[in-house]
């Protein structure tokens, strides 16, 4: 394609997509102040003023980008005026810029018409304004708006609504902001603050959570009396610091260039928060970036550190470390159109020490020192029977260790395909989802490559590309495991892979272009912005504030709520207090006549809501759901005599409900296993004392009587 008509069709597109973006906008103001009076029609005075003015302002806005492309000479003189006043305004632009890259934090996060304007396309709109007004601001000279800067803008607006959207919990609320958060914030508190509970000190407590996640989401139980405030703001700290350095240790051969530097950063964080990536493989990703070009001296150990690392973590992440720098290495060794054999050799002889070393940590490591996680002996991973221990698999057992455990996990649970597609549970599916995150930035590292200012020998294409697609496919076989499919964090190796990439296109050709506007064709323009802009759209649609209840009664006519209870906000104080004054009372009568199990809700035990109730660590809600989805009948007849003998006074647990789903329900698969293995079992022996709807709590107790619940037993646990 010619550039002429390259160009005549991007000015040509910029009003259609102005207009499209304007339209839907204005249909969803229409959506929010219709039903709020009767002033005209079903508009209340205020809300149809504000609807009219947005409609002009709309009209406005489309006329200006439909000149604006189609005769952009007209804008000249008020483009020198407005750069003219821009360079007279000195310091004081860049006070407008710090205050217009706050207002939308501000407004989105933390105010009621934040709640209100939650709609995809006004949100849209709203960031296109600022950050095309923050460019304005930014650039220099004559130019109305420069390339560098628009960049920059993206960029910075875009990793700010990342971090406010990985804060949003961040509150002193005690119950569960969500299916498992509560419990995970018990999980993160058993290695350094086992002693927030009445549990023996000789007797291990069990978590059903790997030692690398432990460890980084414990860290702040270092602290005596920490809260539950504290510790939400530091695990949401822990979805955000990770990335940052791992985009600090990649790119920092360019720390010189600060603002360059900072903006490779920030882009780290916006492409792998896409997944998102459990922050242990982040820091270990992190540790292989410092070694990437580094005297073997220092690189050896971090590979082999990290390998170490990981293997505590999760078995598929064993072999990333060792393929991740060979990766890096291999692929960014320059080499001249017929290299010299010592250079050949060189590049060769450390990609594979340094891969080694990788396996080395991951494999030899253990077996020298132990797991790391052997290194805390009060905590122990959560003890199972599974069913591979259950039954004789004498195929399996042939195998190596590793490899048969490798069988064993990806069998054990139902693989659920039609999940790499469009679906309730995940609307976009896997592979379309996949395919939005990583298709700009394959087309910008093909076109480096095909225009030759990235180059690369047969060899290094195979080091990058083989790798990648072994990734992907691990990827997708743990994306279409029941219980997973929700999102692209099994995607994580596969992106950090995309990431290093990136990282070697960038090291090798691709910072002079990006850079230089005048380079890059307006097609690959679009496609830079697509990929920054993908990333962000997300976060921009998560910001929200959970505090707003007493605007509840307003805001559910101005969201077209169907109840109160439709807008997730927090209950009243009044009612956490009652909430919490139940459960204590309750828990202190049942103490005396057997135990108290909180199968949910233990961060209650953890910051002290609750008192004086011993820990029951076993029969968890995570580890209950996990082994239902394995379908793991030994473990349950344990689960089942215990409830037969009434050895639980009381349980603490979410409202337990037994309707059976199909696939067109959101997670109908893990729901049907949830009912069938925990919640019929549970109610046949147990029944309700109360239901606190307000915290998404129920209490229950033993039935009187015995209870004949073989009808309600799955039938792989009966004798």
């Amino acid at each position: 394609m010619s550039a002429s008509l390259e160009k005549k069709l991007f000015k040509i597109a910029i009003p259609f997509l102005a207009a499209a973006i304007l339209y839907r906008a204005a249909g969803e103001f229409h959506e929010i102040a219709w039903g709020t009076g009767n002033w005209r029609g079903e508009f209340s005075l205020t809300w149809a003023f504000l609807y009219y003015a947005f409609i002009a302002f709309c009209v406005l806005a489309f006329s200006f980008a439909l000149s604006l492309a189609l005769k952009p000479a007209w804008f000249s003189p008020a483009a020198d005026l407005l750069t003219a006043a821009r360079e007279r305004m000195g310091k004081v632009r860049w006070l407008l810029w710090i205050l217009l890259f706050i207002l939308p934090l501000w407004f989105f996060q933390y105010t009621a018409l934040g709640f209100v304007f939650q709609k995809f396309y006004i949100r849209v709109l709203i960031w296109i304004l600022v950050v095309f007004l923050m460019t304005f601001l930014a650039s220099k000279g004559k130019e109305l708006a420069g390339w560098n800067e628009f960049l920059a803008s993206l960029i910075l607006t875009a990793s700010a609504f990342s971090v406010a959207a990985s804060l949003k919990y961040v509150n002193a609320y005690p119950f569960s902001m969500g299916w498992s958060e509560g419990n995970r914030l018990w999980d993160y508190s058993v290695l350094f603050g086992r002693e927030r509970y009445l549990y023996p000190a000789d007797k291990n407590i069990p978590v059903f959570l790997d030692f690398g996640r432990s460890l980084i989401g414990g860290l702040l139980f270092l602290i005596p009396g920490v809260n539950i405030a504290a510790v939400r703001a530091w695990v949401g700290t822990t979805l955000i610091l990770p990335y940052l350095l791992l985009g600090a240790a990649l790119f920092r051969a360019f720390f010189k260039n600060k603002t360059l530097w900072l903006l490779l950063v920030l882009w780290t964080f916006l492409f792998l928060k896409q997944g998102p990536i459990h922050p242990p493989l982040v820091l270990s990703a992190a540790a292989v970036a410092l070694a990437w070009n580094a005297p073997l001296w220092f690189a050896v150990p971090l590979v082999a550190g990290a390998g170490y690392f990981v293997e505590a973590s999760r078995f598929t992440w064993v072999f990333a470390p060792a393929i991740w720098i060979v990766m890096l290495e291999f692929s960014s060794a320059v080499f001249t159109p017929a290299p010299k054999r010592e250079t050949l050799l060189s590049a060769w002889m450390r990609s594979a020490l340094l891969g080694l070393a990788g396996v080395f940590g991951s494999f030899a490591l253990p077996n020298i020192f132990g797991s790391a996680g052997t290194f805390f002996p009060w905590t122990a991973p959560a003890i199972v029977v599974s069913p591979a221990e259950a039954t004789s698999q004498p195929a399996a057992a042939e195998l190596p260790p590793y490899l048969a455990d490798i069988l064993q996990k990806v069998t054990d649970q139902p693989l659920l395909w039609y999940r790499l597609l469009p679906n309730s549970t995940y609307t976009s599916g896997i592979l379309l989802a996949l395919l939005f995150a990583v298709i700009p930035l394959t087309l910008v590292l093909l076109y480096l490559a095909a225009r030759r200012i990235w180059r690369l020998s047969p060899l290094q294409k195979a080091a990058l590309l083989l790798p990648l697609l072994a990734f992907l496919a691990v990827g997708l076989v743990a994306s279409a495991k029941i219980g997973g499919g929700g999102d692209l964090h099994n995607m994580d190796m596969f992106l950090i892979g995309m990431l290093f990439t990136a990282a070697v296109a960038w090291k090798n050709g691709g910072m002079d272009w990006i850079q230089n506007g005048a380079l890059i064709p307006s097609a690959m323009k679009v496609v830079v912005v697509a990929m920054l802009v993908n990333s962000s759209l997300a976060p921009l649609l998560e910001m929200r504030s959970f505090t707003l209840g007493e605007d509840a009664a307003w805001l559910k006519t101005l969201t077209d709520a169907k109840s109160e209870a439709a807008l997730e906000m927090l209950p009243t104080q009044a009612e956490i207090d009652l909430a919490l004054q139940t459960i204590q009372t309750e828990a202190d009568k049942a103490k005396t006549q057997g135990e108290v199990l909180f199968m949910d809700q233990r961060q209650l035990l953890t910051f002290g809501y609750i008192r004086g109730v011993p820990l029951i660590p076993e029969y968890e809600k995570k580890l209950l759901m996990n082994e239902a989805l394995s379908g793991n009948a030994a473990y349950f007849r344990g689960y089942y005599a215990d409830l037969a003998a009434k050895r639980f006074s009381l349980i603490i647990t979410e409202p337990l409900r037994t309707p059976v789903k199909d696939s067109s329900y959101e997670f109908g698969e893990e729901n049907n296993a949830w009912v069938k293995w925990v919640a019929s079992p549970t109610l046949c022996f147990y029944e309700p004392l109360a239901t606190l709807k307000n915290v998404r709590v129920q209490l229950l107790v033993p039935k009187q009587g015995e209870a004949d619940c073989s009808a309600e037993l799955p039938k792989e646990s009966l004798p």
